[in-house]
């Protein structure tokens, strides 16, 4: 049954009493409040207090806090200001701890502990972010010739108690650093070699000599990359020298064409060469072959002829004269036993002897002579004409 329902006694869940009490007083409750707080820090109750009184909570000093309560606060803020100490340094950073503005030490990414304000302080350095500057001035080479450099400059810290310390203005002093060298560098070189391939060659000294340089004043700086733009003549002969540019890119183009032809044809000349040196050899074992087989051969007949030099000697005879006679387009008649004519087809037999031969590389055989016997007288007369 509820508090406040008929038959409920009319009871106050709060207060525990019954009655038709309102809201208790908000000043009631505040001046509560402040008792308990006094009470607390040893201070005094509102009230008279008599002489005789012998309670109380020790000494009191102006104000009401007695000289324990101000050790407890005394103790509380000194533990404030030892856990003011913490501080944390992110991933990217490196922490400069300084001790009464002198430089202590350095410390890494995470959570650390310093001693605090006013003896120790900390100051975070972003070492990972990238800065990036431009620089774009005409300049002289060394063959007398202005031409327009522009790059692009990106660096990082790289110590930070150098670059808080060390130097006043880390950044204008990179700035005035890369104009000495780029100065120096493109004053060294030649227009050609800096408007064709001398880009990376030149972009690379660059960034070389300038960290020489700043690591000298220790700026704390590192430079990490210079991209070197085209560079390109001035407004004025910039006609010129894109004519100049054309020339030299034609050079360049029938360099290449001739080269390529010399790579053709120089394997085409060392093949050919090469092939006539081996029939060379070919053609000179042939030969030796050749004279070796005809010497062994006169050899052999020597030694048949040593033998029996008639046979020999007639056999030699008759292999030559029918070799000799067998390419004679003569025709020589030579019969005793009979004095009947003969038909000859001179015309065929000639036509044999100028060289007709079968597939075989053989002469054809005679095809149409009809040979008879022929007279004694007959083969005089024939004897006798062959010899006018």
């Amino acid at each position: 049954m509820a508090w406040n329902e008929p038959g409920g006694g009319n009871k106050d869940p709060w207060s525990g009493k019954g009655g038709d009490q309102g809201p208790p007083d908000l000043d009631e409750v505040v001046r509560k409040l402040q008792e308990r707080l006094g009470g607390l820090f040893g201070g005094r109750k509102p009230g008279p207090r008599r002489p005789s009184d012998g309670g109380g909570a020790g000494p009191t000093i102006p104000g009401g806090f007695s000289g324990k309560s101000l050790g407890i606060l005394a103790a509380i803020l000194f533990v404030v200001w030892l856990a003011s100490g913490i501080y944390i340094i992110e991933p990217a950073e490196r922490g400069v701890v300084l001790r009464f503005g002198s430089y202590v030490g350095m410390t890494e990414p995470g959570p650390h502990w310093r001693i605090p304000f006013p003896v120790e302080s900390v100051e975070a350095v972003n070492v990972d972010e990238i800065s990036t500057f431009t620089h774009k001035a005409a300049m002289l080479t060394q063959d007398e010739n202005i031409v327009d450099v522009e790059l692009t400059v990106q660096s990082r810290i790289q110590d930070a108690a150098d670059y808080l310390f060390q130097d006043v203005a880390p950044e204008k002093t990179l700035r005035d650093v890369t104009e000495t060298v780029v100065r120096k560098t493109i004053g060294e070189s030649k227009l050609d070699f800096i408007l064709t391939e001398g880009r990376g060659a030149i972009a690379t000294t660059i960034q070389e000599r300038v960290q020489n340089l700043i690591n000298q004043y220790q700026t704390g700086l590192e430079v990490t990359s210079i991209n070197m733009q085209p560079a390109k003549p001035p407004d004025q002969v910039k006609e010129a020298f894109d004519d100049a540019i054309k020339a030299r890119e034609d050079k360049e183009r029938l360099e290449n064409k001739a080269e390529a032809y010399a790579n053709e044809i120089v394997p085409q000349a060392r093949g050919e060469a090469a092939r006539v040196e081996a029939d060379a050899k070919a053609y000179r074992d042939r030969v030796i072959a050749s004279a070796e087989g005809e010497s062994a051969r006169f050899l052999a007949i020597l030694a048949e002829y040593q033998k029996a030099p008639v046979v020999t000697r007639e056999r030699l005879y008759l292999e030559t004269m029918e070799q000799v006679l067998g390419d004679s387009n003569k025709v020589l008649l030579d019969v005793s036993e009979s004095n009947s004519l003969m038909y000859l087809p001179l015309d065929q037999l000639l036509d044999q002897r100028r060289g007709k031969n079968d597939p075989a590389g053989k002469p054809m055989p005679t095809s149409g002579a009809v040979q008879e016997p022929v007279s004694a007288p007959e083969r005089e007369v024939v004897r006798e004409r062959r010899t006018r």
